[in-house]
């Protein structure tokens, strides 16, 4: 499951981010929390803007 949500985290990254809506969005297609999202991207060094929740 990993595997599965950084390949998708890397292909809606644009320089290195991310919105939080298409995080949130990829966290409800997968199936997980968005803290798991999170978290994936931190170790991968990808940043969440436009944060509208305050989740990441």
């Amino acid at each position: 499951m990993k595997e599965k949500v950084e390949e998708q985290l890397r292909a809606k990254v644009v320089n290195d981010t991310i919105s939080c809506a298409v995080a949130r969005a990829l966290a409800e297609d997968i199936g997980i929390s968005y803290k798991e999202v999170g978290a994936a991207a931190d170790e991968l060094g990808i940043k969440i803007k436009e944060c509208q929740l305050g989740c990441f």
